[in-house]
């Protein structure tokens, strides 16, 4: 499982320009099973993805279609980790 990072590159009026393609992009990683939380960072000035994917060089591909990286609008930082404990109702997070 990986915690990705990610850290805006540019004022906030370019990230909104490519919002809408963004959270279409995050809805089809939700549809194909890699992604399973994200959000805003508070304050705003990034997100954070909860993935799943074979391998990190397999999330940098997928993280590579998000618009926000094809418009280099936001690094990214990868941190993989294995779950050894979860909260009640979290065991499908378990490898």
């Amino acid at each position: 499982m990986f915690i990705v990072s990610l850290t805006y590159k540019c004022p906030l009026a370019e990230i909104d320009r490519h919002l809408e393609a963004h959270v279409a992009y995050l809805q089809q990683q939700y549809a194909q099973g890699h992604f399973i939380a994200s959000g805003r960072k508070v304050p705003r000035t990034g997100g954070v993805i909860l993935a799943r994917a074979e391998s990190k060089e397999a999330l940098e591909k997928i993280l590579g279609q998000d618009p926000f990286a094809q418009n280099d609008l936001a690094d990214y930082e990868i941190i993989q980790f294995t779950a050894g404990m979860v909260g009640e109702g979290f065991e499908k997070l378990q490898e």
